[in-house]
């Protein structure tokens, strides 16, 4: 589980093309899944092997400029107080501006690492103009150029040394996250569940450090609800800004053990839900698609359970195997099925297949169907076996690793799937050197 880390900024210095360059390193050297962030505000990143989230408030902000400078405060609290670090981009080439200096005063009150990260610096004679911003008051800083990226290393470099390193807290109780846009009815939805009266609530504060988990015991299911409405907010943030709500749900993912992701039938599998999603499956989180409101869609006829569900798999391919139950919080219509289907799934993604049987059912399958030669070359899998992570991944040993492309993996993929069930759950699959 990694920690948070937000670019903040004032606009067109910068920010977008170095978020761009941290996530596409992470996507070509460890996630090779096309398409895997669709909209570009948050995504994961690595660097020496350390994980961490990262959010680029830059396309938060909206409105004319007057509206600049007070969404940008906002956004600069808010990451103030979610984030786990904070990188401050500004830009050699106009030298320190009044933006610069207001962001700044918010950033020296803050008992949490910044890092002043001086961009479009590619030359010397730019080095020497990057000292006007000890003006700024916030210690040393880092020259960079986000656009070919030197100096990145040295900033990423001081970054993982200070980040926070949670581990993946393996408590007894899986452990749910109820995540959507703002208005889906996840407040409702908890609410539902628990009961007006909150049946039995321990509030075990701290274990996440700013998420209250509620203990549920009902009907024969017993575990932790990461409540982000129990998320403390800063009186100051308007509850509405999409951003807040992307800062929550990316909390609550990083803390749980399956997603409960609750959408809005009347507004669809839309662009921020199914960023939510591609976050949920990379953080291999269990994954459970909740949609509320059918009772409000309109056209029935031709809009029908099949289609919609349909339209959310072609949203969510090639990672498909997954929940996909109509609910209503209302109601309470299958709100009890809702979390039956995520114990299953919970289950599934701490399943452990013994070696043996997984080479008994796996091999055969590969000797009907190898992977295609390359350059005259076959590729001859040996033996395969499921790693010792918290989530399923397995390691396939083979002759020549290099040459087994995305669609074999994928096939291997979908074979676990149908041999050993593992509805809702991302998989990983290695090729590796016998």
């Amino acid at each position: 589980m990694g920690a948070i880390v937000a670019i903040v900024g004032r606009p067109n210095v910068g920010k977008s093309t170095f978020f761009n360059r941290l996530i596409q390193r992470r996507e070509a050297i460890v996630d090779a899944t096309s398409g895997v962030t669709r909209d570009r505000h948050y995504g994961k990143s690595d660097w020496n092997g350390k994980e961490f989230s990262i959010i680029d408030t830059g396309g938060y902000v909206l409105g004319s400029d007057d509206v600049f400078e007070k969404e940008i405060d906002k956004q600069v609290e808010l990451a103030i107080a979610e984030a786990d670090a904070i990188i401050f981009m500004v830009d050699v080439n106009t030298g320190v501006t009044g933006m610069d200096e207001d962001v700044a005063k918010l950033l020296r009150r803050v008992n949490k690492p910044v890092y002043l990260a001086i961009n479009k610096v590619d030359n010397a004679m730019r080095q020497e103009d990057a000292v006007e911003f000890y003006a700024l008051g916030l210690g040393e800083y880092y020259t960079l150029s986000s656009i070919n990226g030197s100096g990145t290393g040295e900033l990423l470099d001081a970054l993982v040394k200070d980040l926070p390193q949670v581990e993946e807290e393996q408590t007894e109780l899986p452990r749910f996250a109820v995540v959507g846009r703002p208005n889906a009815g996840k407040s409702s939805f908890i609410n539902a569940l628990i009961g007006e009266d909150r049946y039995i609530v321990t509030d075990i504060a701290g274990t996440t450090r700013d998420s209250i988990d509620t203990k549920y015991n009902r009907f024969g299911f017993e575990f932790n609800l990461v409540d982000t409405a129990g998320i403390r907010r800063k009186a100051k943030v308007k509850e509405d800004l999409e951003f807040y709500s992307v800062m929550r749900s990316v909390r609550a993912i990083e803390h749980c053990d399956v997603c409960l992701l609750l959408l809005d039938a009347t507004r669809g599998f839309d662009g921020q839900v199914e960023n939510i999603f591609w976050l949920a499956q990379r953080n291999h989180k269990g994954i459970v698609i909740l949609v509320n409101k059918w009772d409000l869609v309109e056209d029935k006829e031709t809009n029908t359970i099949k289609q919609y569900t349909e339209r959310i798999k072609q949203a969510i391919s090639p990672f498909v195997d997954v929940p996909i139950l109509f609910v209503s919080v209302l109601t309470k219509q299958r709100i009890f099925k809702a979390i039956e289907t995520a114990v299953d799934v919970h289950k599934n993604r701490s399943k452990k297949i013994i070696t043996r049987k997984f080479n008994d059912v796996m091999l055969p399958l590969i000797e009907a169907y190898p992977p295609p030669a390359y350059k005259g070359k076959y590729v001859k899998i040996k033996f395969c076996t499921q790693l010792p992570t918290p989530y399923p991944q397995f390691a396939f040993f083979c002759n020549l690793p290099q040459y087994v492309k995305e669609p074999y993996k994928r096939y291997l993929e979908n074979k676990i799937r149908e041999e050993f069930d593992f509805t809702g759950v991302p998989i990983t699959v290695f090729m590796r050197k016998k």
